[in-house]
């Protein structure tokens, strides 16, 4: 991924059930197939300053990574920043209404910044994502849309 590459897919959904769903950690596992376990660690996903911890597959082994949400504009925006270790994911979603609010048009724009021997991991954590990413955000579509 480049510095800040971004994914834009459209879901039938209002904002309102994207925001809730996308947005609440416990159910990243469900959407995210490389995560392993992920819930609020204080605070709630709607709360700036809130922070919360993702425990993702990464090859053979097991990373946790803490982030915190900096920006909150329910349903609309979410922006979350990493907190800890060498390699610190970065994430804005912005869902626009579609359909008179019975759709949504969602945007993730997804970052990396390196630390340490992070730096050294960046091409391949990017290349990663770039694969990764979009069958998180298709199957988050599939998830919600079947809901009804």
């Amino acid at each position: 991924m480049s510095d800040d590459e971004s994914f834009t897919i459209d879901i039938a959904r209002s904002p309102a059930d994207v925001f809730a769903y996308g947005t609440e950690p416990s159910t990243f596992s469900e959407w995210q197939a490389d995560v392993v376990d992920a819930r609020m660690v204080s605070g709630t996903p709607s709360t700036v300053g809130s922070q919360f911890s993702t425990t993702r597959r990464i090859g053979p082994a097991d990373r946790t990574l803490n982030q915190e949400i900096v920006e909150v504009d329910v349903p609309t925006r979410w922006v979350v920043r990493g907190t800890d270790g060498p390699i610190r994911p970065n994430m804005t979603v912005t869902i626009e209404p579609l359909d008179g609010g019975s759709g949504s048009r969602v945007t993730f724009a997804l970052s990396f910044e390196g630390h340490g021997m992070g730096v050294a991991l960046l091409p391949m954590v990017r290349s990663a994502a770039r694969k990764g990413a979009p069958v998180s955000y298709r199957k988050l579509k599939e998830l919600l849309e079947s809901r009804g």
